[in-house]
């Protein structure tokens, strides 16, 4: 009896719990609790959870920003300091205050032995940006800096040339800056860097720091803005809104070959209840029928009970033809059906047009053909092409123009949408999909003052 009830399937999992875990970010936070426990290895585990979630500092940034001797990194960190509103430490510096509002490291550590000691305190950068440049430029740029005695402030002939003439005057150069002296320490940096790549090389990010100050900036801060792929289980509940025409059924095809997500288009849902003859099906088949739009709570009992399906619940799902205005959206919403990535496809009118008018069907194989794109193979086959009556200019502008009446109460309704060009080839549209769908969205939490 035992061994039965073991081996017997258990109820499924509500379909609402893996949304809500993901939307409240608990894997996430479960994720970083235990790697907490194992770093610190607290006498009192409980009363250590408690305290890491009274502090709420999971997204604190933890950045460390090294590189070669005069390649920026005081200028970068300074930059980042406004931007992420936290703490600018010296390496031998780590106030309370950093653990709530995340820090900013400069220059440490320096060597192998310096990341391992950081490492067995506790202190575990989540992004490290490395700036490089050649060794000729980083001579070249040392030579010009300035130092200010009063306030120790370092400034730069060329880069940084404060406006005052009362500080231009007082500026000195400082005493190690002999070209012997900063090829010992390239020599130095180059000597002990492997040994910290090795140990930093899953949250490094090396970055050009021979460019514009501005683009060195920008590309740390974007950087610094991502999370980092996490092992706590993701079910993708993928959203596709666009025009007719934009691509969405062949994006959603390509996605489910490749993941083995549950392909679902709403259209074709409605025509299925209808084929199969369920109750819902015999309440929707007048209104196809007729050529009417089918009732929102009608499409949302169909839609509900085959996303809430154990297939889409345990392999995730991408969904297109629904919502198609806000009151939809929102209908999704109270059902607990919330997509985690949502797909707005952009293409001209011009391009929608010309996709959509060519398009023609065999009546004998169900083949379809594209008068400019892919064109009937014989004469016999082209003589008997017919078009769809949707395909007809004036109903593509119909359904244009209401798509475009309602799409933008939609995208504010989801406003961490991303948006797609889709007049560009298939293949590039599917790698940018894939790479929205892959990384973890990035923290609102950095905000530029």
């Amino acid at each position: 009896m035992l061994r039965e009830a073991m081996d017997a399937p258990g109820p499924p999992w509500l379909p609402s719990a893996g949304a809500y875990a993901e939307e409240r970010g608990l894997w996430r936070l479960l994720q970083n609790m235990v790697e907490e426990l194992l770093i610190h290895k607290p006498d009192d585990p409980i009363q250590f959870m408690i305290d890491h979630l009274k502090q709420n500092n999971d997204d604190a940034p933890r950045i460390c920003i090294l590189g070669p001797p005069a390649s920026g990194k005081t200028t970068i960190v300074s930059m980042l300091f406004q931007c992420c509103n936290t703490v600018h430490l010296p390496f031998y510096f780590l106030p309370s205050s950093a653990l709530v509002k995340g820090w900013i490291l400069e220059g440490f550590p320096e060597n192998q032995e310096q990341a391992w000691m950081l490492q067995s305190s506790g202190i575990i950068p989540r992004h490290v940006v490395v700036l490089y440049a050649a060794d000729t430029v980083l001579i070249e740029r040392n030579s010009g800096k300035r130092l200010d005695p009063f306030t120790e402030e370092v400034y730069h002939t060329t880069f940084d040339w404060p406006s005052d003439p009362v500080i231009q005057q007082r500026l000195v150069k400082p005493e190690d800056l002999s070209e012997q002296e900063m090829s010992k320490k390239l020599l130095e940096y180059h000597r002990n860097f492997p040994g910290v790549f090795q140990i930093y090389q899953k949250v490094l990010k090396s970055v050009n720091a021979d460019q514009p100050c501005m683009d060195v900036i920008s590309q740390a801060l974007t950087y610094v803005q991502t999370r980092h792929r996490s092992a706590a289980p993701f079910t993708p509940r993928i959203l596709f809104c666009g025009p007719p025409g934009s691509g969405k059924s062949l994006q959603a095809a390509l996605i489910a070959q490749k993941y083995g997500v549950v392909n679902i288009c709403c259209g074709l849902l409605l025509k299925e209840a209808v084929a199969d003859k369920t109750k819902l099906g015999e309440l929707v088949k007048p209104y196809i029928d007729n050529g009417y739009p089918v009732p929102d709570n009608i499409v949302m009992k169909i839609l509900a009970g085959r996303l809430n399906a154990l297939d889409c619940v345990t392999n995730g799902w991408v969904l297109r033809g629904f919502p198609r205005d806000i009151e939809q959206g929102e209908e999704l919403q109270k059902a607990h059906i919330i997509p985690n990535r949502v797909f707005f496809f952009n293409l001209p009118y011009e391009s929608i047009m010309e996709r959509l008018s060519q398009r023609r069907i065999d009546p004998v194989t169900g083949e379809r053909y594209h008068t400019t794109f892919r064109p009937a193979p014989t004469p016999a086959i082209q003589a008997r092409l017919r078009q769809n009556p949707k395909d007809k200019e004036e109903n593509i502008e119909k359904r244009v123009e209401t798509y475009y009446r309602n799409v933008k109460e939609l995208e504010e309704f989801y406003e961490d949408a991303f948006y797609v060009n889709a007049d560009q080839d298939p293949h590039v549209i599917f790698e940018f999909i894939e790479s929205c769908i892959i990384k973890p969205l990035p923290c609102k939490k950095f905000k530029c003052l």
